[in-house]
């Protein structure tokens, strides 16, 4: 959807001949009314899933939604990456708090979680870079360098 938010179907966008992205509904407060049946079905019948990145407001933090998000992926044993959005708009006091809850929360109560945050602004574009790499680790398009 062009709005923000209002994302109803999964979106899936080619990338090359590399991999294919999935956009899904978001499952907060505008989500789809058949969101569950939709995302589950995807995410446990899917065999060839190499990541699910779950995108947490940055000025919020994490909400009661994503906690359900996560345990739904805990609970089907995906490996899954947070991704903290809107770094931009929030204060860096703010955004510190939000990393460190974060980063505790994965630390302590998660077991398929990558243990790198990444964060990121669309506005900026800070911090995309490392998450375009690191896609690109994960599908197996990072060409990497032997060390002589």
């Amino acid at each position: 959807s062009s709005a923000q938010g209002h994302t109803k179907k999964m979106n899936f966008f080619k990338v090359g001949k590399c991999f294919t992205l999935v956009d899904m509904p978001g499952y907060g407060y505008h989500a789809p009314q058949d969101f569950v049946e939709m995302v589950e079905a995807y995410l446990q019948e899917r065999r060839n899933l190499k990541r699910t990145f779950l995108l947490v407001d940055g000025v919020v933090g994490l909400q009661k939604t994503d906690h359900i998000a996560v345990e739904m992926l805990e609970e089907f044993g995906l490996p899954y990456v947070l991704v903290l959005t809107k770094i931009d708009r929030a204060s860096r006091g703010l955004l510190l708090k939000n990393v460190l809850e974060i980063q505790e929360f994965v630390k302590e109560k998660t077991q398929g979680c990558f243990p790198q945050l990444f964060l990121v602004s669309s506005l900026e574009f800070s911090g995309v870079h490392l998450l375009r790499c690191f896609v690109a680790h994960v599908t197996g398009n990072l060409p990497t360098v032997e060390a002589s």
